[in-house]
């Protein structure tokens, strides 16, 4: 094992932690990895894989940090592949070949990927002795950034009879440690968790009023020497922050979902080469970040959760220097976490118009998840768990996703097309083509609806068009992604089945409102603020840590949050010309409190509701008092 570790990957030892991991999967058992960020969890299953006579299958929520580990693994000789949603079709059958020719040791996918009916029935050929789920809280409803798809993991495993499994996570408490533990059958002592306690960070947290906010901001920055990050809630606030840092003579971008993917990746390569210095991010910059050297954290924002802020403090000091983690705690950022909470929970009207349209479709059918959630109103994570509830509830089966629109953009003519094939095959090529719907120079396939009208395969008008694609013959786009079921077991009663849902549901938006109280508790907390995080994690700290706020002597303060404003004379007199316009994005109280709150839904976008005057015009009130003024209209 050590003489492996250090041919392939240049290390004489393994971390603490490392060693028991790799010998619970050497000896056949599955385990579980408790490891805080920058712990060395990868390495807990690449070395086994190349121990192991047979495939690793690695289970990742992200392309970006998939493409960068196997980058990382073939730069050291060892064989391992992705497959994603990026891949071409050409690229997909090498790997689908290097899979079938024995030559792969690593296989990385995203947990989606398994819902594809052709991509299990490839895995069950192949000899998977090991299967390493990254971001394995995610299993857990219980867990802070939750993921439906991750909910079927065990139940794969178990289908295929994986021989172990190993569970990687950074951000584990006891009980979602014991959920996963239960879930994929890991006995206690194969349950290794690390310190949450790192020596090298100073924990800081300064109550702040949001009018206090930048100008403290600026004085941290100036004090740090070295990289930053800055987390900050919205995208909005991304901008606005990274411009005011620009315009203090500081290097600094902004990182968040909204922006282009060039975008965000030239900003993420230029933070990373110290081209520039403070990266202004939402949740969504940091996953997979290995930059050594970052001295400062700063929370502009209130995290979410606990694990939120531990997971992204945990990216300062890799390097074992010093590094500074600061929350600027203000509580007026309550209202705009507590709202983007209330704004998430579907209500039982909803909910039982996503099951009857969703149960009514006969033994097999497939639904749009995008149609679906507009047509409810519901977001599509929300819809993605209600179908994996159903899943797992064995009321339904899925069979895999397709594309329900092809567009075909002719690079020759059809008769250069036809040219050379066989009578049977020119016949059928001309009909598909001639088949095609005219729209702006594509023509425009829907191979569901011409398999059913010709009585073919689905599949054989989708590989005719494919193997023209390939031959150049045209250009070929596909959208409209469908999701495939077969009915199981119908429920007996779409009313209680509506009604257990709806308390799933609300028991969730009720812990996540439970994990904002957390941090919350931190920020008011009068003992040492690292031992109050590493309980959090089940973990007693001895001593106090001396190198926080409260360790040096620094008092909590409480945070005041500001009284609720009351509705201006000219905000109430946009309502009564809202309802006269009579929106069906607006119907219920519970749309158009969302709407007033700058809450964004898939109705209200796909009105672009999100332009009008109103939209947002009570974003700084709480969600349950504009509720009560849209119930009243």
């Amino acid at each position: 094992m050590l003489q492996t570790l250090h041919d392939r990957f240049g290390f004489n030892d393994l971390r603490a932690g490392q060693e028991p991991v790799i010998r619970a999967l050497l000896a056949g058992r599955s385990a579980l990895a408790v490891f805080p960020t920058g712990g060395g969890k990868s390495l807990c299953y690449q070395l086994p894989a190349l121990l192991l006579d047979g495939l690793t299958l690695v289970i990742s929520p992200l392309i970006a940090l998939m493409k960068d580990q196997v980058d990382a693994l073939t730069a050291k000789g060892i064989a391992a592949a992705r497959i994603d949603s990026t891949l071409e079709a050409d690229a997909l059958e090498r790997v689908y070949a290097r899979l079938a020719g024995g030559e792969l040791k690593l296989l990385y996918v995203a947990p989606e990927r398994l819902a594809n009916d052709e991509f299990r029935q490839r895995l069950k050929r192949l000899p998977i002795q090991l299967v390493a789920i990254d971001e394995a809280h995610c299993i857990s409803e219980w867990g802070h950034n939750f993921r439906p798809e991750y909910l079927k993991l065990a139940k794969f495993c178990r289908n295929l009879k994986i021989p172990r499994v190993l569970a990687l996570t950074a951000t584990a408490t006891p009980r979602v440690a014991r959920e996963i533990c239960r879930h994929f059958r890991i006995a206690a002592a194969d349950h290794v968790q690390l310190s949450f306690h790192r020596p090298n960070l100073e924990l800081r947290i300064t109550p702040c009023s949001a009018a206090q906010r930048q100008g403290l901001l600026l004085e941290r920055i100036a004090a740090i020497e070295g990289s930053v990050v800055v987390y900050v809630t919205r995208q909005e606030t991304a901008e606005e922050v990274a411009t005011l840092l620009a315009r203090h003579g500081h290097s600094a971008q902004a990182y968040h979902a909204g922006l282009r993917d060039d975008f965000r990746a030239e900003a993420q390569h230029a933070f990373m080469a110290g081209d520039t210095r403070i990266m202004v991010a939402t949740i969504a910059f940091g996953m997979g970040i290995d930059k050594a050297d970052i001295r400062g954290v700063i929370h502009y924002n209130l995290p979410k959760s606990l694990e939120n802020h531990t997971q992204e403090i945990g990216r300062a000091g890799r390097d074992g220097r010093p590094a500074v983690c600061e929350l600027l705690a203000c509580a007026s950022d309550l209202t705009v976490l507590e709202n983007f909470i209330y704004g998430d929970t579907p209500t039982p009207g909803a909910l039982g118009n996503l099951l009857d349209r969703v149960l009514r479709r006969g033994d097999t059918f497939d639904v749009s998840a995008y149609d679906l959630s507009v047509t409810c109103d519901i977001r599509p994570g929300v819809i993605a768990t209600v179908l994996t509830y159903l899943e797992i509830d064995d009321i339904i089966e899925a069979t895999g996703s397709f594309y329900a629109t092809y567009r075909a953009k002719l690079r020759r003519r059809i008769d250069e097309v036809l040219a050379g094939r066989s009578a049977g095959e020119r016949r059928f090529l001309q009909k598909l083509l001639e088949a095609g719907r005219p729209g702006r120079g594509w023509l425009v396939f829907e191979p569901a609806q011409l398999a059913d009208d010709w009585c073919v395969p689905r599949q054989k008008i989708v590989a005719a068009l494919g193997a023209l694609a390939a031959a150049g013959d045209l250009l070929l786009e596909s959208s409209g992604v469908r999701l495939g079921y077969r009915m199981k077991h119908p429920p007996e009663d779409l009313r209680a089945l509506t009604g257990k849902l709806s308390a799933v549901f609300a028991s969730r938006e009720q812990a996540d409102l439970d994990r904002l109280r957390q941090v919350l508790g931190l920020a008011t907390h009068c003992g040492c603020l690292t031992a109050y995080l590493t309980k959090h994690f089940g973990e007693i700290l001895a001593n106090p840590c001396g190198h926080c706020d409260r360790c040096r002597g620094l008092p909590p303060l409480p945070l005041k949050r500001s009284p609720s404003r009351r509705p201006r004379d000219d905000e109430w007199g946009l309502l009564p010309s809202l309802a006269a316009e009579q929106h069906a994005a607006l119907a219920t109280p519970r749309q158009l409190a969302r709407f007033l709150c700058g809450l964004s839904s898939p109705a209200c976008t796909r009105a672009r509701l999100t332009r009008h005057p109103a939209f947002g015009m009570f974003a700084d009130l709480p969600f349950s008092d504009v509720l009560v003024i849209a119930e009243s209209q």
